[in-house]
């Protein structure tokens, strides 16, 4: 009788045998890194071995570039979002590849700044659908139509006023 590792296989058949790995494609094994929660926020040092800089590079363009403001941790450490790292690549390329000045540099990053924000505000905009009504209805227009003259009035009549609040103090 010849034994298996978990079973008898003494009156086994030859057609009863598994098929070749190769014939059937390997399952492959999660393991827990295939559930990992990826990062919001990475440390100066992760960010700093991510886009090849030093650490007081970093620091550095902190102070030169308003667009890069990254967080501080409770314990007062910085923590880059995602968007701070793409700031800090787009500014490695526009020092260390295209070769612009800190000046030209910020120019450019403010112009594609401001373009990426107006292109999500025409992203944003409502459509016109008859079948949806605005969650805010927008304000009526009211006019309010002052003579200039009658503004100097109030203006001279509030110094006045001014003046004798002073005195009596």
């Amino acid at each position: 009788m010849v034994q298996g590792e978990f079973f008898d296989v003494s009156h086994a058949k030859p057609e009863d045998e598994l098929p070749d790995s190769a014939a059937q494609p390997e399952r492959s094994r999660r393991g827990l890194k295939d559930f990992t929660i990826p990062k919001l926020y990475r440390s100066i040092s992760e960010v700093s071995a991510l886009a090849g800089i030093e650490q007081y590079v970093l620091r550095y363009w902190e102070t030169e570039f308003s667009e890069l403001r990254p967080h501080k941790n409770r314990a007062g450490n910085r923590v880059y979002s995602e968007k701070d790292i793409r700031v800090v690549n787009r500014i490695k390329e526009l020092l260390r590849d295209e070769r612009y000045t800190i000046e030209g540099a910020k120019q450019i990053l403010k112009q594609e700044l401001e373009s990426e924000r107006k292109a999500q505000l025409a992203d944003i905009k409502p459509t016109e659908d008859d079948d949806q009504l605005p969650i805010i209805p927008p304000p009526k227009p009211t006019e309010i139509t002052v003579q200039i003259s009658e503004l100097h009035e109030i203006k001279k009549s509030l110094l006045i006023l001014r003046e004798r609040l002073a005195l009596t103090k």
